[in-house]
C-alpha cells in the first residue's frame, strides 16, 4: 500500500530550525524591553547575565552551523566570548545565523542526515552523524534559552512564551513573530 504522505525524516529538522528562529526572535524581542543595566546585570545562572548567555548561544550557533555547512571556522567562533555588547547587534547576528540554519535544514536529504559532519575542535576533528549534531545543537539552544527565560523572571520584563511553534494548532500564538519574520504557516510545513 502506498501512502500519499510518505515519511520525510528531514521534516522534523526543518520544523526545529524554524522553531529555533521563532523562539530566538520572541526571546530577543522581549529582551528589548529590559531597562538600562538589566541586560548586563549579574544574575544567578550558569552564565552570569542575560548578555553573556545570549552571546554564548550565538557563538555556539556560529561554531556548529559553520561545521554543518562544511566550513572550518572551528574554535575561532569563540575568539570573542561576548562579541556583542548591545542587544540590537546581537539580535541581528542571531537572526542571521538562525536563517542559515533554516536554509541548511531546508536542503537536508535523508542521506545528508546520515552523513558525517566534521567539527573542527582545534586539536582534533570531531566526526558526528549530521542528525545527531543537529539534535545536540537544538538541545543546546533550548537549554540556554530556558536560562534567559528564567533570568527575565527577575527583571522588569515578563518572560515570553517560547514553546508554541511546532504544532499546527498553535498558529494563533505565533502570529506576532511570524509577521516579524515575514513567514506564513506554509513555511512551517504543517
Amino acid at each position: 500500500m502506498t501512502s500519499s504522505t510518505a515519511y520525510d525524516p528531514c521534516r522534523t529538522y526543518r520544523k526545529l530550525a524554524r522553531n529555533n528562529a521563532l523562539a530566538n526572535a520572541r526571546l530577543l524581542s522581549a529582551c528589548a524591553g529590559l531597562q538600562p543595566g538589566e541586560f548586563e546585570a549579574v544574575r544567578t545562572n550558569f552564565f552570569p547575565s542575560i548578555k553573556t548567555t545570549l552571546n554564548h548561544i550565538l557563538t555556539v550557533d556560529w561554531f556548529y552551523v559553520d561545521a554543518l555547512e562544511g566550513g572550518r571556522l572551528g574554535l575561532a567562533a569563540f575568539d570573542e566570548e561576548e562579541p556583542f555588547a548591545d542587544l540590537k547587534s546581537l539580535h541581528q547576528a542571531q537572526s542571521a545565523v538562525d536563517l542559515r540554519l533554516v536554509a541548511f535544514c531546508d536542503g537536508l536529504t535523508a542521506e545528508r542526515l546520515l552523513a558525517k559532519t566534521t567539527v573542527d575542535r582545534g586539536s582534533r576533528l570531531q566526526i558526528e552523524r549530521t542528525d545527531d549534531l543537529l539534535s545536540h545543537l537544538f538541545q543546546h539552544q533550548t537549554h540556554h534559552r530556558g536560562q534567559v527565560h528564567a533570568m527575565l523572571a527577575g527583571s522588569t520584563v515578563k518572560p515570553p512564551q517560547l514553546d508554541e511553534f511546532i504544532t499546527a494548532t498553535d498558529f494563533r500564538d505565533r502570529v506576532d513573530i511570524m509577521e516579524i519574520l515575514g513567514w506564513t504557516e506554509a513555511d512551517l510545513g504543517h
